[in-house]
């Protein structure tokens, strides 16, 4: 679940998802049972769908054409 941080300072566009997607590796069972590194568990494909939108949030910030229109979600 994507958490809003309304009372924390800025840290980039991507912060939000970046700290989801930490979170999110940091609490699956690839680290804590089988005792592997979250890079480890982010290639083996734990987190799809936080380390998809963190990949298309540093993406639109090349996009130019994005960048008039502003980011989508999050």
């Amino acid at each position: 679940m994507p958490r809003y941080y309304e009372d924390k300072p800025e840290g980039g566009a991507c912060a939000g998802v970046k700290e989801d997607l930490g979170t999110c590796l940091l609490q699956s069972d690839c680290v804590l049972q089988e005792g592997k590194s979250p890079r480890q568990c982010l290639k083996e494909g734990y987190c799809k769908a936080l380390k998809y939108s963190f990949f298309e949030c540093k993406r639109s910030m090349l996009d130019t054409r994005s960048r008039f229109r502003g980011r989508k979600g999050y």
